[in-house]
C-alpha cells in the first residue's frame, strides 16, 4: 500500500512539475490523435452524407460495411497498415513505417468509419424529415448536404468526439506501425503499457491520469452537446 501511495505521489509530482518526458509523450499523443480525427472528419462527413443521400449500386452494402468497420479490431488495422508501409509493401518506398505519420494514417483509418457511419445515420434521418421541404425549395440531395450537416451539427460533433476518444485510447495499431520508439513514436497508451511492464508506475500513472482526464473531458463535452441539441430541438 505504501508503494502504491508513493507511486501516486510521484505521478502527481511529474504532472505538477511539467516533467519533460511526460509532456513530450502527451503532446505527441495529442498531435497524432487530433490530426487523425481532423483528416477522418474531412473525409468521413462527405462520405457518410453521400451514402445517406445518393442512390447508387451497392449503397446498402456500403452502409453495412461502414457500420461493420466501426468495430474493426485495431490490431488488424495496424497489421494491414504495417504491410502496406513495410519495405515489401506497395507504399514501402515512402519510408513512413515507424514514424508519427504512420500512426496518423492508422488512427485516421480507425476513426473514419465511426465518423462516416454516424454521419450517415444523422443525415439520413434529417433527409427523411425534411426531404419534401428541401425539394420544394429546389434542393436535391447534393445541394442539401451543407444544410443537413449544419442542422445536425451537434450530433456530428458528438460523433467526432467519439472518434477522438477511440483514437486517443488506441494502443494496438499505433504500437504495430509506430514501434513505440522513445522520443519519436511513443504515445500515452503505448508508454503506459511499456512503463507498467518495466515497473515504472510513476510515469505510467501520470500518463494514465492525464488520459483519464482527457476521456472525461471528451465524454463531458459530448454530454453537454447532446443536452444543447435537445434544448434547441435538433
Amino acid at each position: 500500500m505504501n508503494d502504491f501511495g508513493e507511486a501516486f505521489a510521484a505521478a502527481f509530482w511529474l504532472i505538477a512539475t511539467l516533467d519533460p518526458d511526460l509532456y513530450e509523450i502527451v503532446l505527441l499523443s495529442l498531435r497524432v490523435s487530433l490530426t487523425a480525427v481532423l483528416l477522418a472528419t474531412l473525409l468521413g462527413l462527405p462520405l457518410g452524407a453521400a451514402v445517406a443521400l445518393f442512390r447508387f449500386p451497392g449503397r446498402q452494402v456500403a452502409a453495412v460495411l461502414l457500420n461493420a468497420l466501426m468495430g474493426l479490431p485495431p490490431v488488424v488495422l495496424g497489421l494491414i497498415v504495417f504491410l502496406l508501409l513495410s519495405r515489401a509493401g506497395p507504399l514501402g518506398v515512402l519510408g513512413l513505417l515507424f514514424t508519427p505519420t504512420a500512426m496518423i494514417i492508422a488512427q485516421t483509418l480507425l476513426v473514419l468509419p465511426i465518423v462516416a457511419a454516424l454521419c450517415r445515420q444523422v443525415v439520413e434521418d434529417l433527409w427523411f424529415e425534411y426531404e419534401e421541404q428541401l425539394r420544394s425549395l429546389g434542393c436535391g440531395p447534393g445541394r442539401a448536404i451543407p444544410a443537413l450537416l449544419w442542422d445536425g451539427r451537434f450530433s456530428l460533433v458528438t460523433a467526432v468526439l467519439a472518434g477522438f476518444g477511440r483514437a486517443s485510447a488506441e494502443v494496438g495499431a499505433v504500437m504495430i506501425v509506430g514501434g513505440n520508439i522513445d522520443h519519436l513514436t511513443r504515445v500515452m497508451t503505448t508508454a503506459i503499457a511499456l512503463e507498467t511492464s518495466k515497473g515504472d508506475l510513476a510515469l505510467a500513472l501520470g500518463l494514465g491520469l492525464i488520459l483519464l482526464v482527457l476521456s472525461l473531458t471528451v465524454n463531458g463535452t459530448a454530454y453537454l452537446l447532446r443536452g444543447a441539441a435537445r434544448a434547441s430541438g435538433l
